[in-house]
This record gives C-alpha cells, sequence and structure tokens, in this order.
C-alpha cells in the first residue's frame, strides 16, 4: 500500500482568532531556515516508499516563496516514488497568490489547490479574522484559473458568530456560481471552539451555553440552526451537481479528495515538519511543536526520533475502533468484509449489538447492493455483490459524535 505524505508549513500572515494549528507569523529568514530543516528531514526519512498524494498545508503555505515549494517537491521525488497520477495538493488563502507563484505551483506538480474562502461576507471575514474580502478571494480564485488549474477546493465554515442561515446560503451559492467555472470540490465545517483560541476567550461561555440548551445564546446559531445549514449544505450542493461523499466534504464526479479518503481508511501517512503527525508501520506519533527545537535538531542532524512526541504501537482494538468511527465519516459506510480482513473477525462479532441498537434507532443502515455497487465504483473501484457496508443514516449524521463514540470499546 503507497504511502501519503503531510508537509506542514507554521506560517501565516496573522493568527485568525478560531484557529488552534500550530501557526504564525515569521521574517523571511525564519522561513528560509525552516524550509531548510524540512529538507533536512525528508532527505533522513525517504526510503524509496510509493507515495500516492502529497498535502502540503499549514498555517498559509502559499505565503512562503513559490520556489521554496518547488523545492520541497523536488525533495519528496528525489526520496520516494511519487506515483505519475499523485494527487498534489497545496492549501493556500486569498491575498497570497499572485500569477508567478502559481505557474511555479504548477511547474512544481501541484495539481490541485485548497482555497480558504471560509464566508462569501466580509463582515464574517473580518469577525473571523481572515486577511482578505470575498472580493479578493474571487480574485485569486480567477488567477488560478488561468494558470491552468482544474482541481480546486474552497472551504466554507458554518455556525459562525451572528451567521443566519440566509447569510450561510448566500455564501453557499456564491461559490457555485463563481467564475470561470465552480470549484470541483467543496468542504463545508462548522466552527468548533476550541480552548487557546482567542475565540475560545470569547465564546466559550455561549458555545456551553448552547450545550446546556439556554435560549440565550446569541451570538452563535443554535444547535438546530446549524442543523438546517447542513441539510441545506446538502440539498444545495446536491442539486448543483456535487456528490456528498464525506460528512463535511462535496466533489464532482472524479474529484473525490483522494488523500483525505486515505486518511479515513486507514492509508499509512507520514508528516514532515513541526506538529505532523504520522501513522505508518501500525505505530503513530508526531513532531514536536517548538519551531526552535526542530530547527536545532535538523541543523545539528540529530536522529529524527529525537523529534517525535506521542509515540505509541496502535493495537487491535484501537485499530478497530478508527476504523468504524473513522470510515463512518464516508457516505459509503464500512465495509465488513474489510474489517474481516483486517482484523480476522466479523463486525458482527465484536460490534453486533451496537450495530443492531444503532439500525433500531434510525441511525444507521446496511446499504443496497445496487446502490453500494455504485459509490464503490466512483470512489475506489472494489465493488463485491457479497460485501455488507453500514453508514449512517441522515439522522445519524446529525447525531455523529454520539454514534462514533458507541463503537469505542
Amino acid at each position: 500500500m503507497a504511502l501519503e505524505l503531510y508537509v506542514h508549513i507554521p506560517f501565516c500572515v496573522k493568527k485568525c482568532g478560531y484557529c488552534d494549528f500550530v501557526s504564525a507569523p515569521a521574517a523571511d529568514a525564519v522561513q528560509d531556515a525552516y524550509v531548510k530543516a524540512l529538507l533536512q528531514e525528508i532527505r533522513s526519512a525517504g526510503q524509496k516508499d510509493q507515495v500516492s498524494s502529497i498535502f502540503i498545508g499549514g498555517g498559509t503555505p502559499s505565503i512562503i516563496k513559490a520556489e521554496h515549494i518547488e523545492a520541497i517537491l523536488s525533495c519528496i521525488r528525489q526520496e520516494f516514488a511519487v506515483e505519475e497520477d499523485a494527487e498534489v495538493t497545496l492549501e493556500a488563502n486569498p491575498g497570497t497568490l499572485t500569477a508567478e507563484k502559481l505557474a511555479v505551483y504548477r511547474r512544481a506538480g501541484i495539481n490541485r489547490l485548497s482555497i480558504g474562502l471560509q464566508s462569501a461576507n466580509d463582515e464574517e471575514l473580518a469577525l473571523l479574522g481572515r486577511i482578505h474580502t470575498f472580493r479578493e478571494f474571487q480574485e485569486s480564485y480567477r488567477l488560478a484559473r488561468e494558470a491552468g488549474f482544474q482541481n480546486i477546493n474552497v472551504d466554507l465554515m458554518a455556525a459562525l458568530p451572528y451567521q443566519t442561515e440566509e447569510s450561510f446560503e448566500r455564501s453557499l451559492r456564491a461559490v457555485t456560481e463563481l467564475a470561470p467555472a465552480p470549484p470541483e470540490h467543496i468542504s463545508v465545517y462548522s466552527l468548533i471552539i476550541e480552548e487557546g483560541t482567542t475565540f475560545y476567550e470569547k465564546y466559550h461561555s455561549q458555545a456551553e451555553a448552547r450545550e446546556a440548551g439556554s435560549e440565550d445564546t446569541a451570538p452563535l446559531p443554535t444547535e438546530e440552526e446549524e442543523r438546517t445549514m447542513y441539510r441545506r449544505t446538502r440539498e444545495l450542493l446536491e442539486g448543483c451537481g456535487y456528490e456528498r461523499y464525506e460528512i463535511s466534504n462535496y466533489a464532482r464526479p472524479g474529484f473525490v479528495c483522494r488523500h483525505n479518503v486515505g486518511y479515513w481508511t486507514g492509508v499509512p501517512y507520514l508528516g514532515f515538519g513541526i506538529s505532523s503527525s504520522s501513522y505508518i508501520g501500525g505505530k503513530r506519533f508526531s513532531n514536536g511543536r517548538s519551531l526552535k527545537e526542530y530547527l536545532t535538531a535538523m541543523k545539528e542532524a540529530r536522529p529524527l526520533e529525537t523529534i517525535r512526541v506521542d509515540e505509541e504501537v496502535v493495537e487491535e482494538e484501537r485499530a478497530m475502533e478508527e476504523f468504524m468511527f473513522l470510515g463512518l465519516r464516508l457516505m459509503r459506510g464500512v465495509s465488513e468484509k474489510e474489517f474481516k480482513r483486517r482484523f480476522g473477525r466479523s463486525m458482527e462479532e465484536v460490534y453486533g449489538t451496537v450495530l443492531e441498537t444503532m439500525e433500531k434507532r434510525g441511525l444507521m443502515e446496511m446499504t443496497a447492493p445496487a446502490t453500494r455497487e455504485k459509490r464503490e465504483e466512483r470512489i475506489d473501484g472494489d465493488a463485491s455483490q457479497k460485501d455488507r457496508l453500514w453508514r449512517l443514516t441522515e439522522e445519524g449524521i446529525d447525531v455523529s459524535n454520539y454514534v462514533m463514540a458507541e463503537f469505542l470499546l
């Protein structure tokens, strides 16, 4: 099975109020030193493994020099056997893209862009702390199309402070009407108030009140309003030719994000850069979060093990849990046949009681063979008449966190 690679670029123009990722502004000299360290880490880890996808995320990867992105991808291709048709994604923010950068990205082999819009409402963008307006996003999007990018994802956020169902729908429609052609992929995630962010200090008490059922929770949308936004997302995007293949992700035929599907289905991955995570050979580990320690370790050519934290061997029970709660994010569901192949035990033997309970409550269902075959052929070409798949119902999606927690052993 081929590896997936993730490269973390921890730099941004400024920190957004909701962001809990390891990212911060930095001078050019710091960015240059970090990329040099990244190249050292990649060379130390490379073993000519086959690679099916590469994802460069952050932070805002598009703020560093385009030549740095080119050098990173060149180094990866020297150290790994990157498949000819590998999916290579770069995250970018409006206001940081230029025609010159985009030309270098194309030359470097990037074939998929993921642009963080979040909202088409300028007031909502300002509240989030974004550095761009909707008009500036439109300009960045136009430049990407003119540069030849034919696989673009646009990120949107739901359940923002002061956001209404109407303003959210206007953002959705604005994305589906983008010129010269709508994006091939749209991701829609709800705002999560994370501890350690400025939004946590500002809104966490209101989030707690909402969870407790208080009616006085403005300016955050209510739980029912959030669910309505998600239902409307499905209705509107499916009406525009997008397929919902994962709880928060929609794609036109042929443009499912292969990197993300690999993550949800247990494909091994290797991360580079501070705070990046890896899952390979049955082990999971992360790099530390300190930029200073990372730069020092790479400069001194220390073994990669010295920068890794949170190392664990993923035991069988944990692997079964992840198979279920990650796989259930996909609309196709989880395969009984694949579960038996991986763990030597039937899904019924391990989770029979949970499956029966979830089905009786209308939160999960077994898919019909014809529907299942059509879906699997689109996503991974592995349809089987003998297999049975379990998936969330629409009601189950509404309470997906509860359903997935039921599969913890």
